[in-house]
C-alpha cells in the first residue's frame, strides 16, 4: 500500500448532493481538503440534459453487480462520476413538508419523528435554493411549508400542452403548482448539479484537491477504534492510504453503509460504527409508478418537467392517510428513470399503429406517482465478502395504489374536456424495478440515542469521533418528494458544525 505523503484536515468521499455541497461550504475555510470520487468527469453528451434514447436500457448503470434478496445479480442505476447522481437527476428540488419531520401515521405503519425539525432546516433550505438556483413559486401548493425567503428565481413557463392540462386540473378543485427546479440559466446546460454548484467552486480554492477514479474500500481506525486514521482507496490498480483529522462519507445510502460494514475490525467486528446493528438497515427507496397519457399532438419528447400536484400528500376525505406526490415527467425521451419502467409504450401501439415506439414517446405525456415507503429493519444493505446485497420488499403499497387510481380518474376527467388528448383508453403504468435505487435513504439513521441510531444530530457517528455521513443515509424516514434538496440543506447544516470544529 502506498501512503500518501500529504496530511489533510478533512477528507470527503463522494461528490454528489451531499459531498459536492459540503465541499463548496468548507472550501473557503482555507483548510486542506481532499475529495475522493470513484468516477470521473462525465461528458456532457452522457448527461441527463441531452436527448436520451429511452429504449437503450442500462445507459446510466454502474459497472458492477449487486444482488437482490433471491441472490440474483443486477446492475444498479447509479452514476459514478463527479457530481454523482445529480448528473442524471431531473433537478426537482422540493423541501420536505413540515409534517415529514414529525411522527406520521400511515395506513401501513408509522413514519418516525426526526431529531431535527423543519424550523432547524429552513435557513439551510433557503441557502441551498440560492446555491442551486432554484426556480419556483410559493403560495400555490397548499402543502408548501413556510419560507423565510422567496425562491431566488421565478418558475419556468409551462409548455402549452402542460399549461392546458394544469388549467383543467385546477378547474376540478386541485392546486397544480410549478415544480421547483434547480437550473444554471444557461441554454446549453440547463439543469444544476453538484459538480456545477459544488465541486467546481470548491476547486477554485488552492487547498482543495480532487482525486477521480478513487474507489474507497476501507476505513482504518486508530488502536482505540474511536477515530478513523486513514482512508484506503484503489486508484489505477494501486492501493493508497490517505490520512486526515476528519472523514466524511457521501457515497449514497447504499454505498456508505456498505463501506462501513466492510470496514469491520477487532474493535468493530460488526462493521464500523455498528454496535447498534443498524448500519445498512431501514433502507428506503420511494414507491414510483409512471402513468402515461397519449396525445394526438406531437411534442418534442425532451421538454422539462414543470408541474406537480400535492393535494393528496396527506390523504383525502376517503383515505385519511398520506398518499403522495405527483409530477409530470417532462419529455419521455429525456427521463432516464422512464427507461427502466416496463415497455409501456408497446401496449399503446395498438391504439396508434401508424407510429413506432419512439414516435409514440413524442405523443405521450408521463406522470410520476411517488409515495414514501416506511422504514423496515428487514429492508437492508448487506455484504458477503465482495458481494453487496440489497434485501428490499416494498411497503405502504395500498396508499400508492390509491393515489394511482385517484390520478387516473382525474386524468380521464381532464381528457373529456381537452380535444388534444386521446380519450376512452386505459392509462398504462409500470413501477420501477429494484435496480432503480432512486431516492435511496435511511441506512445510517440519525438520532439522540446511540442504541436506536447510527449518527448523532450533527451526522457524526456515535462511536467514531471524527467520522460523519452527509448523504441520505441519515434519514429516519422517507418522504413523498425528492430527497435531493434535503440532502443539500443538511450538508450545509453539517458544514456549519464542521467549520466550528475545524477552528
Amino acid at each position: 500500500m502506498i501512503i500518501d505523503d500529504q496530511y489533510y484536515d478533512l477528507i470527503i468521499v463522494g461528490t454528489g448532493a451531499g459531498g459536492g455541497t459540503l465541499a463548496q461550504k468548507l472550501a473557503p475555510t482555507g483548510k486542506k481538503i481532499l475529495i475522493l470520487e470513484r468516477g470521473d468527469f462525465m461528458p456532457l453528451e452522457e448527461q441527463n440534459r441531452t436527448n436520451v434514447d429511452i429504449f437503450k436500457r442500462e445507459r446510466y448503470h454502474a459497472p458492477e453487480q449487486w444482488y437482490d434478496s433471491a441472490g440474483e445479480p443486477f446492475s444498479p442505476q447509479m452514476n459514478y462520476a463527479v457530481g454523482g447522481n445529480t448528473k442524471i437527476y431531473g433537478a426537482a428540488l422540493l423541501r420536505f413538508r413540515e409534517r415529514d419531520f414529525e411522527t406520521v401515521k400511515h395506513q401501513a405503519g408509522v413514519s418516525p419523528e426526526w431529531c431535527v425539525k423543519y424550523s432547524d432546516f429552513e435557513p439551510y433550505y433557503t441557502e441551498a435554493e440560492m446555491l442551486y438556483k432554484v426556480h419556483g413559486q410559493i403560495a400555490i401548493d397548499p402543502t408548501e411549508p413556510p419560507h423565510s425567503a422567496d425562491y431566488p428565481f421565478p418558475a419556468l413557463v409551462q409548455t402549452p400542452e402542460i399549461a392546458e392540462i394544469s388549467e383543467a386540473i385546477a378547474k376540478l378543485g386541485l392546486h397544480p403548482s410549478p415544480l421547483p427546479l434547480g437550473l444554471t440559466r444557461e441554454d446549453d446546460d440547463p439543469t444544476n448539479d453538484a459538480e456545477v454548484s459544488g465541486i467546481i467552486p470548491a476547486l477554485k480554492h488552492p487547498h482543495v484537491t480532487l482525486k477521480t477514479g478513487a474507489k474507497v474500500v476501507y476505513l482504518h481506525t486508530n488502536p482505540s477504534g474511536r477515530g478513523v486514521k486513514g482512508v484506503e482507496a484503489e486508484i489505477g490498480g494501486q492501493s493508497y492510504l490517505f490520512l486526515a483529522d476528519i472523514v466524511v462519507l457521501a457515497c449514497g445510502a447504499v454505498n456508505s453503509a456498505a463501506l462501513l460494514l466492510r470496514s469491520a475490525s477487532d474493535r468493530h467486528p460488526q462493521g464500523l460504527a455498528n454496535s447498534s446493528q443498524l448500519v445498512g438497515r431501514n433502507l428506503m427507496k420511494s414507491l414510483m409508478t409512471v402513468v402515461v397519457q397519449l396525445s394526438r399532438k406531437a411534442n418534442s419528447g425532451v421538454f422539462q418537467k414543470t408541474l406537480c400536484v400535492n393535494d393528496f400528500y396527506g390523504g383525502d376525505a376517503n383515505f385519511p392517510y398520506p398518499m403522495g406526490h405527483i409530477y409530470n415527467s417532462g419529455g419521455l425521451l429525456a427521463d432516464p428513470i422512464f427507461a427502466e419502467a416496463p415497455p409501456l409504450l408497446s401496449s399503446l401501439a395498438k391504439f396508434m399503429p401508424e407510429f413506432g415506439l419512439k414516435q409514440l414517446a413524442t405523443r405521450s405525456i408521463g406522470w410520476w406517482i411517488q409515495t414514501e415507503d416506511l422504514p423496515d429493519s428487514h429492508n437492508r444493505v448487506r455484504v458477503e465478502g465482495k458481494k453487496l446485497l440489497i434485501e428490499y420488499t416494498s411497503n405502504n403499497s395500498e396508499a400508492h395504489d390509491r393515489l394511482i387510481y385517484r390520478w387516473t380518474d382525474l386524468l380521464k376527467s381532464v381528457e373529456k374536456n381537452l380535444k388534444g388528448l386521446q380519450q376512452g383508453m386505459v392509462h398504462p403504468r409500470g413501477e420501477v424495478p429494484i435496480q432503480v435505487v432512486a431516492n435511496q435513504c435511511g441506512t445510517c439513521r440519525f438520532g439522540n440515542d446511540p442504541t436506536t441510531s447510527v449518527l448523532d444530530p450533527n451526522c457524526r457517528t456515535h462511536e467514531v469521533d471524527n467520522l460523519y455521513v452527509v448523504d441520505s443515509s441519515f434519514f429516519p424516514s422517507n418522504a413523498s418528494v425528492s430527497p435531493a434538496l434535503t440532502i443539500m440543506a443538511n450538508a450545509l447544516r453539517v458544514g456549519e458544525h464542521l467549520i466550528e470544529r475545524l477552528r
